[in-house]
């Protein structure tokens, strides 16, 4: 009996040892879990033979909980399966998905205390995701998680673009530096903002972008953030090692779970080929199928708004500049002298409906429509707005009629103001306000600290609330865009009507000093992993002094370059964000942005390096007609396009706008030449972008 519990016990110490394997489908990726001594779970993950992240532990530490799920776990079962479907998404940069991982499920028993979690691996061919399993109990049922300690040890020290950790904004432009120099670069990158905490100066956010020294591209990010708080990163200078962060509540408790309960992925990218980061569909595998059943009201949008022209500063959003406070149902703004700057008045929001019409647009976003914008910021406020009463000078049913006239529909605003109860205690009343006069879609935004006090942007407390407000809009029939929320992870995979967000550093940002001119040749390997953002681009006039003359912000782009972002920027929710004044100026490259999809049945990544240059081809849905887009970093480039992508035996016409010879994102960037020319599959395009600078191809089946 002795000898063969000594076996067992041999057996048992030698599968901790060397632990259990995982290959990814091609079999390059290879995933090793064990058990060391301590009983602490730890992995690796190895890419075609050579490790890329060592030895990294995992678990989770919680409040009032003398053991926590750390370490003195034995190995109870694991478990494998292989996965291979194809689903097809309601709107997305591809008609079809692939999903295909193999998977091991890890139960690990932590005897001491009696109870149990499941550590879930999932392999893809292009990254890992995995993520902690609490299954129901006695001894694990209700807890509270002091930190997550999930550790992605680096191999080296990697070239890193990164934006600083924060428990309130993403809202920052990228900084390019070795790992190692992060915490010297931090203080300049933390720019202010209007809600922000950081919580370390080795601290990062995710989707973190990598390039190693042997050329492998390395992505961290997680995905199905729900019931949850955000993940940050903060880095362990003297081993590499990004140690999870997750963002705290008001009393420093980072989050509450009832088992059963599961954590979201944490999801590891690796590959040689930098547009496979950009071709993954790894974080939207990763997140539960379509909960609504009738999804024929979600549809992708191409608007314009009465919005650049406030952020500018060129007018405002306020109603009068009389009234130092406002209270909502109390004051009487028909004894208040209008400012002659409110941008939201019924004739000029008219006005836009007249050119959205003409050329074609869905819809119009109109913002500051409704009372309190005079006290709407920094006050702290509570009952800020009620997202139903207008202004005087702007008629509802006016508007309505009027744009059902010209067939365009009326976008939503609701600004809380960080005021989430507030927003919570109206939004039946606001979103049965938006069917009663025909608003199918919202931009919502959470601009400043958020109400209750202390709790954040990305905290559970938050998150919670921006997925009940998808859900709610649901039963109304109403898609949402939220502006200042949580960063995407992949739930329009769940739920389809969530068809933009913001939540990274947009255009806006060009009117406010502006953004670095390759700012938008790392958005995509970094914020739109998650999902698409209403990066709200197309801005023709670049000096924003000729709207405002006291704003001497540049737009850092080209016009080529503002063109391309329509591509490159995936969204189905895509903004001609300039006034019509300036699209007038330049009818010609214009066309482009009325031409270009919003919804696609392909998509090839062409060349990609972060922070230098992307090119993309994308296929219309339910077409033939293919649109091309490529943005440029700070270094003048060459790219021969090859247009294999097309159909065989098809001619078409290729209409391409390019920077001129003399085009610079400074000092000339409304140089662009326009050239129409026939091709086909077999065809080649040479071209040239310029410092910020682009093309835009638009291919059309003769």
């Amino acid at each position: 009996m002795k000898n063969i519990l000594a076996l067992v016990g041999l057996i048992v110490m030698t599968i901790n040892s060397y632990g259990q394997n995982l290959s990814s489908p091609n079999s390059e990726l290879d995933l090793n879990f064990k058990l060391i001594k301590n009983g602490t779970p730890v992995y690796t993950l190895s890419y075609k033979g050579k490790k890329v992240i060592a030895q990294s532990k995992l678990g989770l530490e919680l409040v009032n909980d003398d053991k926590s799920l750390l370490d003195g776990f034995e190995l109870k079962d694991v478990s494998n399966s292989s996965f291979d479907d194809t689903w097809s998404p309601v709107w997305g940069e591809q008609s079809s998905i692939r999903n295909h991982y193999n998977e091991m499920a890890v139960t690990l028993e932590q005897p001491e205390k009696d109870r149990h979690i499941v550590i879930r691996f999932r392999l893809f061919d292009e990254g890992l995701g995995f993520r902690y399993e609490f299954p129901q109990q006695d001894n694990l049922v209700y807890f509270v998680i002091k930190e997550e300690h999930t550790e992605f040890a680096m191999t080296g020290d990697h070239t890193a673009f990164w934006i600083p950790g924060d428990y309130d904004s993403q809202e920052y432009d990228y900084t390019t530096s070795k790992l190692s120099e992060i915490n010297e670069l931090f203080e300049d990158a933390y720019v202010n903002n209007a809600s922000q905490e950081s919580f370390s100066k080795t601290g990062v956010q995710t989707s973190l972008m990598m390039k190693t020294d042997k050329g492998l591209y390395i992505n961290l990010h997680e995905a199905a953030l729900k019931e949850y708080s955000l993940m940050n990163l903060n880095l362990d200078e003297s081993t590499l090692t990004f140690k999870s962060w997750l963002t705290p509540d008001a009393i420093g408790n980072k989050g509450y779970l009832q088992a059963p309960a599961v954590s979201p992925w944490r999801t590891i990218m690796v590959t040689d080929d930098a547009t496979e980061i950009l071709a993954s569909s790894m974080s939207l595998n990763l997140n539960e199928p379509n909960k609504i059943e009738d999804t024929s009201w979600i549809k992708p949008i191409k608007y314009m708004g009465v919005w650049w022209e406030m952020i500018t500063g060129k007018s405002s959003w306020n109603y009068t500049d009389e009234l130092p406070s406002v209270k909502l149902g109390e004051t009487d703004y028909s004894k208040t002298t209008p400012n002659g700057k409110h941008a939201a008045n019924t004739e000029h929001v008219k006005e836009y409906i007249d050119f959205a019409s003409k050329h074609g647009f869905d819809a119009l976003l109109v913002e500051g429509w409704n009372e309190g914008w005079e006290d709407w910021f920094g006050k702290s406020k509570d009952y800020v707005f009620d997202f139903v009463t207008p202004y005087p000078d702007f008629d509802v049913e006016e508007i309505q009629e009027y744009a059902a006239s010209k067939d365009i529909e009326m976008m939503m605003h609701h600004e809380t103001s960080g005021a989430i109860r507030n927003y919570e205690r109206h939004m039946d009343t606001a979103y049965q306000f938006m069917n009663k006069y025909g608003y199918t879609s919202v931009k919502s935004g959470y601009v400043g600290d958020i109400i209750p006090r202390g709790e954040h942007h990305y905290g559970q407390w938050a998150i919670n609330h921006y997925l009940y407000a998808v859900k709610k809009a649901a039963d109304y029939k109403i898609m949402v865009n939220a502006h200042e929320a949580v960063r995407p992870t992949g739930l329009r995979r769940t739920y389809p009507n969530l068809i933009g967000n913001e939540s990274a550093r947009g255009t806006e940002y060009q009117a406010f000093g502006g953004s670095k001119p390759n700012h938008v040749t790392i958005l995509p390997f970094t914020r739109l992993i998650g999902g698409p953002m209403d990066y709200t681009p197309g801005i023709f006039e670049m000096d924003i002094s000729k709207l405002n003359p006291d704003n001497n912000s540049h737009v850092n782009s080209t016009i080529a370059n503002q063109l391309a972002l329509y591509v490159t920027m995936y969204s189905p929710l895509q903004m001609a964000a300039d006034l019509p004044v300036n699209y007038e100026r330049f009818l010609d490259a214009f066309q482009f942005i009325k031409d270009v999809a919003l919804d696609w049945d392909e998509s090839h990544y062409l060349e990609a390096e972060p922070g230098e240059y992307i090119t993309v081809a994308r296929k219309a849905k339910d077409s033939s007609s293919w649109f091309v887009g490529n943005v440029n970093g700070t270094t003048p480039r060459k790219t021969k396009l090859n247009l294999d992508f097309l159909e065989q035996g098809k001619t078409y016409e290729a209409t391409i706008y390019a920077d001129a010879k003399d085009a610079h994102y400074k000092t000339n960037p409304q140089a662009y030449k326009i050239s129409t020319k026939k091709v086909t599959s077999k065809s080649t395009l040479k071209l040239k972008s310029a410092e910020g600078g682009g093309f835009a191809i638009s291919i059309i089946e003769k």
